[in-house]
């Protein structure tokens, strides 16, 4: 059975598509593609049809992972289809959350940074406002790393 995992963020040009990009990166670190559809979206439309910031980008890019991503809004269909919701910071989460119809799809819902051991439910900083691209990328790999081990186990 394929794993269906979105990450969702703001505007889905700088964490979702990273958490997007680096959990592909683990998987496929791990031999897992066939099992896994990953995707990023965020709760607006601002940026539709754009690539992910260009910092970002170039951020991850010094790591050797290629954000490939386009922008796109969230939809109940990600929702409904979804194993897995994980929104990287908690406005986002909320949002998610008061747009699900049910507590099947509520249940789906989680914080990134939900088992994160050096600050638990936490949000992830949004770089576009300050610039911290590289302790966000940080951040979101060791998180994607705890949340595969999570999905798998």
């Amino acid at each position: 059975m394929v794993k269906h995992i979105v990450f969702v963020c703001l505007g889905n040009i700088c964490r979702s598509p990273l958490a997007e990009a680096l959990f592909k990166d683990q998987v496929k670190l791990k031999g897992l593609e066939d099992h896994y559809f990953i995707d990023s979206c965020g709760t607006n439309g601002f940026h539709n049809g754009e690539a992910a910031d260009p910092r970002t980008r170039a951020n991850a890019a010094e790591h050797g992972i290629d954000v490939t991503s386009i922008s796109r809004q969230l939809t109940l269909g990600d929702i409904m289809d979804a194993d897995f919701v994980i929104t990287m910071a908690r406005d986002v989460h909320d949002q998610v959350i008061r747009f699900c119809r049910n507590e099947e799809q509520r249940e789906k819902v989680h914080l990134f940074r939900r088992f994160d051991p050096e600050d638990p439910n936490s949000d992830v900083p949004d770089p576009w406002y300050n610039d911290k691209f590289e302790e966000v990328f940080q951040i979101i790999e060791r998180n994607t790393q705890i949340w595969l081990q999570q999905v798998e186990g």
